[in-house]
This record gives C-alpha cells, structure tokens and sequence, in this order.
C-alpha cells in the first residue's frame, strides 16, 4: 500500500483515469461489434449508418490519448475495407 501523500494520490489518479479510460475503450468495442454484425447479417445499409458512429468514437478516443492516432485511422481504414469487401 501507498505510504507517502504523492504515492497516495497517483494511486487515485491512475484509478479515476483507468475509469475514464474504459468508458472510451467500451464505446468503441460495442459500436464495432454492432458493426461487424451487420457485416455478418449482409446488412450494409445499417453498417454504412453505423460508420460515422465508429469514426467518432474511435477519433475521441484518440483525442484524449485513450488509444494512438494512427492505431485509431489503421482500425478505421480496415473497417471500411471490411465493408467495401463485403458491398
């Protein structure tokens, strides 16, 4: 356990980030498996609504430093692909 009052308040820091960080990481999983299956369903109309939802949640999430940029743009370009494949 955390002795000294810096030690303390890193701990509560990278606690509330870590919490921050999860709302972030669980919009993104749930808008790409949301995604995903309606690539699986052959409902590309639904999948190209859902697009711009994913680009957003993946862009705020690199925003903030959840994720790295070109990890947030290599995601997206291979979701696109995945749906131009698939059209």
């Amino acid at each position: 356990m955390a002795i000294t009052k810096s030690a303390k308040k890193a701990i509560r820091q990278s606690s509330a980030r870590r919490e921050r960080n999860i709302v972030y990481k669980d919009n993104i999983k749930n808008f790409v498996k949301k995604f995903k299956s309606f690539i699986l369903q052959k409902n590309n109309a639904e999948a190209k609504k859902i697009l711009p939802k994913v680009y957003e949640a993946f862009d705020k999430a690199a925003k903030v430093g959840v994720i790295k940029k070109n990890n947030a743009s290599r995601k997206k370009s291979r979701l696109t692909k995945m749906l131009d494949k698939k059209a």
